[in-house]
């Protein structure tokens, strides 16, 4: 990972707060996004100081955003050879409460959002032959749920896009994981209404360091999927 350069998406959420500093640790190059800049701040503010990094503001349901953000990336580290997506947020509702509001939420920032950054990541990585996108999808992207409509129609239509860009583009180096992690603690649940049990969950901690596992793995190897749930709540 050492001076690679790593487009993390949702960096101030609890997988990003947990990744960004063993990125930084392995010498990687980090462009932080989120759309909160007092939270970017913060998080840059915990890195050593001599960590190559770069924060952008960025709504990725806006796609001139997304635009701006990687042409930044690219005048400032030259190149793109990571992306992590781990931007995303839930509504879990019956099916028939989800309101047209809610369908769009989730559409807008989990399918429509993952992609753009997914899109604009890989067209930069052809131009260097290759590169690695991570996109975390949660369990809900495999596995149907009650109250999980809306919800599961963004995150199965990211699993399919990612599956077909990742034919597309495994001509050019470019390699795909999708992530399938099972309830992680993390601030995404603060404006979820179900009642959860958080203390059963998994740590952001694990879901970072299954994304590291990915990203160092052997030139020629493919972590193509990866699924960890807890103990707790298993989905076969």
């Amino acid at each position: 990972m050492n001076g690679k350069v790593v487009v993390v998406v949702g960096a101030t959420g609890g997988i990003g707060q947990a990744l960004v500093p063993e990125l930084a640790k392995l010498g990687a190059k980090l462009v932080l996004a989120s759309r909160n800049l007092d939270k970017l701040t913060n998080l840059e503010m915990t890195l050593p100081p001599q960590t190559p990094v770069l924060i952008q503001p960025t709504d990725i349901t806006d796609y001139s955003q997304v635009q701006a953000l990687f042409t930044a990336a690219k005048a400032e580290f030259g190149q793109i050879d990571v992306l992590v997506n781990v931007a995303g947020a839930g509504i879990l509702k019956q099916y028939n409460k989800i309101e047209p509001a809610d369908l769009d939420a989730m559409l807008d920032l989990n399918l429509k959002g993952n992609f753009y950054t997914s899109q604009l990541a890989a067209e930069a990585m052809k131009e260097t032959k290759g590169g690695h996108i991570c996109n975390v999808i949660g369990i809900l992207g495999k596995h149907s749920m009650a109250m999980g409509s809306a919800y599961c129609a963004s995150k199965f239509g990211a699993v399919g896009f990612s599956k077909c860009m990742a034919e597309e583009l495994k001509r050019f180096g470019i390699k795909f994981t999708l992530f399938y992690f099972g309830g992680i603690d993390s601030p995404f649940w603060d404006q979820v209404s179900l009642k959860v049990d958080r203390s059963k969950m998994l740590s952001p901690a694990t879901a970072a360091q299954s994304i590291l596992f990915a990203l160092q793995a052997e030139p020629q190897a493919v972590p193509m999927e990866i699924n960890i749930q807890p103990e707790s709540h298993l989905f076969f």
